[in-house]
């Protein structure tokens, strides 16, 4: 099968992006496939082995069979990469438009999965028009993030109201639309899901700081050599594992999500009762074989090769299903 993948773009998360193409490319020689490195460019020119790509209607993608965006973040993870290879009737690995917009956007996604009555940090959203000087009733601290970036890009810790002002005009600065969340008091804890339908659930992923600056999860400990260390399965109680999973599968299906996604929860009172609170999903997660994603879809028994073969095959699969429907 002759497979584009896409990598680079135009986001902060451009040289995450690179790494997982590259891994990408490797997992689907070892799967018996055909790759195509198309690099997009972080003016949003693609390439593809120093030629300049040109893109027509209806017309597929240099002749390949399936598309593999392995994209983070704006222009590429949030529905607009999605939307032109629908334009370009070719096949594409995970989630369409709706559900990749969904997910990117942190407020509308909290905002579904709250109607849902999934549980979750409290929240408010706020404008860079209005007026900051709220009463947000959340206690302290309390997290300010750009709505529609990932990697912990422009995200504070925020622990007095003095502190308040300068953390919203950094994210103001990446986003005009910006969340500011309740501090959970508990452990980061990750699921993979993997398919369609009745997707698989990994095991639960135990996320460990181990180096930050700034004393959470953020860029650097993601990226950074040493920076966390994944445990699985996590050290929680085998009845909240369970909920987690099953949070997991709900938060995909009722996003609309297809073929993968990491779902990321806080788990508070870890020895306990273990209070289970939905943080977010990525529809196209960190895809090295040592990215967290890949890491606990091996821990399910699918080792790297075999997931991009999977992901392959449920992108033409999911195809031939949408185009069988009349328009």
């Amino acid at each position: 099968m002759k497979v584009a993948v896409l990598a680079g773009g135009r986001s902060s998360e451009r040289e995450v992006s690179l790494s997982s193409g590259a891994a990408v490319c490797r997992g689907l020689v070892e799967a018996g496939h055909e790759p195509l490195l198309v690099q997009i460019e972080a003016d949003g020119r693609w390439h593809c082995e120093g030629e300049t790509v040109s893109l027509e209607p209806g017309g597929g993608l240099l002749g390949c069979d399936v598309v593999f965006p392995a994209l983070h973040g704006p222009f590429g993870e949030d529905g607009t990469v999605q939307g032109v290879l629908e334009t370009l009737d070719i096949p594409y690995v995970g989630s369409g438009v709706l559900a990749s917009a969904v997910c990117m956007n942190k407020f509308v996604f909290k905002e579904l999965m709250r109607a849902a009555g999934l549980p979750q940090v409290r929240y408010v959203a706020l404008r860079a028009d209005q007026s900051w000087d709220v009463d947000l009733d959340l206690g302290w601290p309390v997290f300010v993030k750009p709505a529609r970036l990932g990697s912990s890009v422009g995200i504070s810790r925020v622990a007095s109201r003095d502190e308040l002002v300068p953390a919203l005009e950094r994210a103001f600065r990446h986003d005009s639309l910006v969340l500011v969340e309740q501090a959970a008091q508990g452990i980061e804890v990750e699921c993979g899901v993997l398919g369609d339908g009745d997707p698989l659930v990994s095991p639960c992923g135990e996320i460990r700081v181990r180096r930050s600056r700034t004393g959470f999860y953020d860029y650097e400990a993601k990226y950074t050599p040493g920076g966390m260390e994944l445990v699985v399965p996590a050290r929680i109680p085998r009845e909240v594992a369970e909920r987690v999973r099953e949070f997991a599968k709900e938060a995909f299906l009722r996003a609309g999500c297809s073929g993968l996604a990491r779902v990321d929860f806080f788990v508070e009172d870890p020895d306990g009762e273990g209070r289970v609170l939905l943080n977010e999903v990525n529809t196209m997660p960190g895809f090295t074989p040592t990215s967290v994603f890949a890491r606990l879809v091996e821990a399910a028994g699918v080792s790297y090769p075999e997931l991009c073969d999977r992901l392959v095959a449920l992108a033409l699969a999911r195809f031939r299903r949408e185009r069988a429907l009349a328009y």
